[in-house]
């Protein structure tokens, strides 16, 4: 998997997990207290993780972008 490929699947990943933490009925479950409230905090690590992750392999895309136009 290229570093494009990698950055586009962690994106998708951090889509799909937002929309999760902005579902009413997550946040209902939340709410309710029909699970840990550390799961919020939880979720929002991921978040916050794979927000970092993307940065590293965003840094490498960068990179490889400048080299390859500079050819």
């Amino acid at each position: 998997m290229s570093p494009i490929e990698i950055l586009n699947q962690f994106n998708s990943c951090y889509l799909k997990i937002q929309a999760i933490a902005q579902d009413e009925n997550w946040l209902l479950l939340i709410a309710d207290k029909k699970i840990d409230p550390e799961a919020a905090t939880h979720l929002g690590d991921v978040l916050h993780y794979l927000t970092e992750a993307m940065g590293c392999v965003e840094e490498i895309v960068e990179i490889k972008f400048n080299q390859e136009s500079e050819v």
